[in-house]
Order: structure tokens, then sequence, then C-alpha cells
């Protein structure tokens, strides 16, 4: 848990490089990602963050919330208590700080392997900590394309690429589809030059890229057809056609 909450607060380190800048102009301008501006992309990250320190320490009241979400009762955004609209961008990221830093704490205490509820099935706490520093390397792209900043390529794509391999059959679900049983064999080059692998030297099926490209192709940033990620077999296309590792944020918060 240590590795990987030192390596959530390096990834809460590259966003703040990108929006410590902003104006409130900037702030309330549309990004990249089709309606998204900044205060949205980062309220979404504060909610998000508040959801998972709840899982960690309050399992009883994450519960009753989930349900209550569950039911279209509720919004994630909104049982975070905050009003995004009647915010400045320098007050939503002084919220966004204090819940990332509690969450982080949060994750510190907590034993790797205990299983904790989430917006869907169970998962382990630093899976659910490796899928927050995924959403955050996501948003933070939005958000660097749009005010044009260079965005750092480190040894932590690892995670993420991880979490894209590891969804590979719940990207299939999230359609209504059923997962193949045959593995798909991922080689990625690291920003380092090192090889990444996953799944058996024998599969039918390869796909092999650099990190960084195949990380925006699972993470919706980048459509397969026009990145440079080689999918060898009709598997692994098809595959990196509908990646994609997360619930749509419609389904758990309210947006408008």
């Amino acid at each position: 848990m240590e590795m990987i909450c030192d390596d959530l607060e390096a990834e809460t380190a590259a966003l703040t490089d990108v929006v410590g800048g902003l104006t409130e102009e900037q702030w309330r301008a549309p990004t990249v990602a089709e309606g998204w501006d900044s205060i949205e992309t980062v309220f979404h990250l504060a909610a998000s963050d508040w959801a998972a320190r709840l899982a960690v320490v309050d399992r009883d009241r994450f519960l009753e919330h989930r349900d209550r979400m569950m039911r279209g009762e509720a919004s994630l955004h909104g049982l975070a208590g905050r009003h995004r609209r009647s915010m400045t961008g320098a007050e939503l990221w002084e919220w966004f700080s204090s819940e990332r830093a509690e969450m982080i704490a949060a994750f510190r205490g907590v034993d790797a392997r205990e299983r904790l509820a989430w917006l869907g099935p169970d998962i382990g706490a630093r899976s659910l900590a490796t899928s927050r520093l995924l959403e955050t390397w996501t948003h933070s792209h939005d958000l660097a394309d749009t005010f044009g900043v260079s965005y750092p390529q480190t040894d932590r794509l690892r995670h993420i690429a991880h979490i894209g391999v590891m969804t590979r059959a719940f990207s299939y679900q999230n359609r209504g589809l059923t997962a193949p049983d045959e593995p798909v064999r991922v080689e990625l080059t690291a920003p380092g030059g090192k090889v990444w692998t996953w799944g058996p030297d024998e599969a039918a099926h390869t796909v092999r890229s650099e990190a960084y490209e195949f990380c925006k192709v699972v993470t919706r940033r980048l459509p397969f057809d026009d990145s440079q990620v080689e999918a060898d077999g009709d598997l692994a296309a098809e595959w990196m056609r509908i990646a994609q590792p997360w619930i749509e944020p419609e389904r758990i918060s309210d947006r408008a």
C-alpha cells in the first residue's frame, strides 16, 4: 500500500502542475473531454475520493449511500455534500486537496488485501487505490491536453496498464457482451525501455505497444484505430476497440 500511495501522491503532484495556474475563466472552460469543464473534472475526482475514503473507514455508511445511488435516489456528486457551480476554482482545489490527502491517509492505514465495498463488486484495497491513480491520470490528461501542458510519462503507467489488462472481461460485460475465453498476450514498452508483459507466450492473439499509447487507448482517450497499438488476432483488436475499465460516470454521478 505504501508504494501505490506514494505513486498516487506523485500523480496528484503532476495534476497540480497542470491546474496550478488556471484562471477562473479557464476553470469554467470546456476541456477536450466532451461535456466536461475543468470544474466538473476536478469535482468528480474529489467526490470519488470522498467515496473511496468512506469505503475504507465506514463500510456501513458507504453501503447505505451506494444503495441510494443504485436506486436512483441520490448521486455521487450530490452525496459528497458540495455544489460545484457555487465554488470557485480555488475553493474546489482546496476541497479536492483535502479529500485526496484524507483518502491517501486512509489507504495507508489498511491492509492491501482487505476487501472493500465499492460501486460494483467488492474490491481489494490496493486495487481501489490503483483505480484512483488511473482516474487521476486519465482526467489529468484531459486538462493537460486542454491547456497545452506537457504531462510526464513515468513507470506509474504500469498501474494503469495492469488495470486495463485485468478488466478485459469487464469491457465486454459493461456492454452486455460475453467475454471470450481465449487469452490475449500484452507486451508493452515502458518509458524507461523495459518490456512489461501479461498473458501466456503462446497466446494466438497479441497486443504490442508503447505503454503510454496502450494506456491512452484503454482509458478511451485515443481511439484504437487512430493509435499505434498493434493488435494481432481478431480478439486482440476487438478488445482494444471496446476496452474500458470503469462504469460510465453518468450512472453514478449527477452531471446536470
